[in-house]
């Protein structure tokens, strides 16, 4: 599994490539661990290029999910391949966390949450 990880507007972008299963999905709970330690709460995962996941890999996307709603942020997931999306559908956890076709419609999604409704200016 690889990992490349960079800041747009202070969205964490994580693409990760190759197979997520029991055998490395450690791995991505300590980068997704190493993220949260950055005080990076808002985190958008890009599984583009991931080949295969196993219910592990979708246990560390869910627990990384739900530390960063602990601290007010979240995690997205986007560009699922259909296999990978198929394992969210049938598990129904596509019910439990967001996903986007498109970095660019997850990040929007952020910068939407970000923005503060103003109300009674005309009072």
């Amino acid at each position: 599994m690889i990992f490349h990880s960079r800041s747009i507007d202070n969205v964490t972008l994580l693409n990760v490539s190759g197979r997520i299963d029991v055998t490395n999905s450690s791995d991505l709970k300590h980068k997704l661990g190493q993220i949260a330690s950055q005080q990076s709460t808002q985190v958008i995962v890009n599984l583009s290029h991931v080949s295969f996941m196993d219910s592990s890999g979708l246990a560390v996307l869910i627990q990384g999910m739900k530390r960063c709603r602990e601290y007010g942020g979240d995690l997205l997931l986007c560009n699922l391949p259909k296999p990978v999306h198929m394992i969210f559908e049938l598990t129904r956890l596509d019910k439990a966390v967001q996903i986007f076709d498109s970095e660019h419609d997850a990040i929007a999604q952020f910068q939407t949450q970000r923005q503060p409704l103003i109300s009674g200016l005309n009072s």
